[in-house]
């Protein structure tokens, strides 16, 4: 499908790897250029490598829980790209299994700082471009989970739910110039999921369990229809549809990307 993205500039946060790395490679097949901002440099470069044939491609190493991290990060795209920013997908984020008990003021606001003051602070410094050009889009990577919370992790979750509200809140404001949006993952095997101390080892260490085991017994509750673990190209596909013209009428919507978890009728 040609989603006429041709020459719009992409950012995306987190972009070294997961959803957020397919989230630019599927950006760069339709054309856009690309400003691809993360913590990871060596993937990242490794990315910006693999993608150079298809598109100018631009990244920035930073830790987006930093909000001078942030302001500095958008201030170079803005530079390379010469003030001209099309789209924003706000993917960064992190998740831990921690029970509430185990969860310090630290934790909570560690939590928020990039999961949700990371799109905050991006949004902030890009969306004066977008109102100056009268068009633009924001897509922003929240959860299932946001919408049908478990018992664990809890501040990942009420971080998902705070990404939610502000996709609402952004699209009442920034309406009929700017659409903002949100894609709603359900589980996705992801390096989240996978590195060393990531969520399936939380996990293990949550349920008693190995990290294998405790991945099957908590996909078991989720009790998913399709019966798997999505891919991160399914939820990229919905980001670049949700940027693009061919979604000209949507805005203020939360895309449930999660394989049928979401029981609820709304």
């Amino acid at each position: 499908m040609n989603l006429n993205l041709q020459g719009r500039v992409v950012v995306v946060t987190g972009a070294a790897s997961g959803i957020g790395a397919e989230t630019a490679r599927c950006f760069a097949a339709e054309g856009a250029a690309l400003a691809l901002v993360d913590r990871d440099g060596d993937r990242l470069a490794q990315l910006q490598q693999e993608l150079r044939a298809q598109a100018r491609v631009y990244s920035v190493v930073a830790d987006l829980s930093s909000a001078a991290q942030v302001e500095a990060a958008m201030a170079t795209v803005l530079r390379e790209y010469d003030g001209e920013i099309d789209v924003l997908v706000n993917n960064v984020g992190q998740c831990l299994a921690r029970s509430f008990d185990e969860l310090s003021d630290a934790d909570w606001l560690a939590t928020f700082e990039i999961n949700f003051l990371s799109a905050v602070r991006a949004a902030r410094h890009l969306l004066p471009v977008m109102r100056r050009r009268g068009a633009g889009a924001i897509v922003t990577n929240a959860s299932d989970l946001a919408r049908q919370p478990e018992a664990s992790p809890p501040d990942y979750q009420v971080s998902k739910v705070a990404l939610v509200s502000l996709t609402k809140s952004l699209a009442l404001a920034e309406g009929p110039a700017v659409r903002v949006n949100a894609v709603a993952p359900g589980p996705v095997w992801t390096p989240l999921w996978t590195r060393p101390g990531g969520f399936a080892d939380t996990l293990g260490h949550l349920h008693g369990r190995d990290a294998k085991a405790a991945v099957e017994y908590e996909l078991s509750k989720r009790q998913l229809p399709l019966g798997r673990m999505g891919e991160p190209r399914e939820i990229a596909a919905v980001i670049a549809f949700l940027a693009s013209d061919a979604a000209s009428f949507v805005t203020g919507s939360v895309w449930g990307v999660d394989g049928g978890s979401i029981r609820g009728l709304l």
